[in-house]
């Protein structure tokens, strides 16, 4: 979301800091106990809610990826909401899903959608944290690693997710 095109310098360099830290544990390549100890959402439960025609490009499976990779696991759902529901039907289905999952990452949907879901939600709800257009991905240009761009855009979807959900 919008979130991070107006983030403060210093955050952004904390989140910088902690997706290089990723990045760098990601290119060791951690026996089983290392690997262990990377797995910081281990137990969380997020959904990626995404309509057809998204739900198998590079941002779903990048998502779906990173969140694995540190012990997360991920339901990926077709969601029955769109610009033209209402409210209520919005809120219900937001905090079925708040109720069911410790974040919710959503791709596809309209930005008005996602505000009116995560409203209502009371869990973390991300918009394209995963794509290619969220600034996150402006970021990741930023960590100097000899890992390939799609692990370094893993880097920083998975230091938004352990800033966000770990704890």
């Amino acid at each position: 979301m919008s979130e991070f095109a107006a983030m403060p310098p210093r955050e952004a360099q904390a989140l910088l800091e902690t997706a290089t830290g990723m990045a760098a544990a990601m290119a060791l390549q951690p026996d089983a106990q290392g690997e262990a100890a990377h797995r910081v959402l281990r137990g969380k439960n997020l959904a990626l809610l995404c309509n057809a025609s998204v739900a198998n490009d590079q941002a779903a499976a990048l998502f779906q990826r990173s969140a694995c990779a540190l012990g997360a696991h991920v339901a990926q759902l077709r969601p029955s909401l769109n610009d033209a529901s209402t409210p209520t039907q919005v809120a219900h289905t937001a905090k079925v899903l708040g109720r069911l999952y410790d974040g919710i990452e959503c791709l596809g949907l309209s930005t008005e959608l996602v505000g009116r879901i995560g409203a209502a939600a009371g869990v973390p709800v991300f918009e394209g944290l995963s794509s290619d257009s969220h600034p996150t991905a402006h970021l990741a240009q930023h960590i100097d690693t000899l890992l390939a761009d799609g692990d370094t855009r893993c880097a920083v979807v998975q230091a938004v997710l352990v800033s966000t959900l770990a704890g």
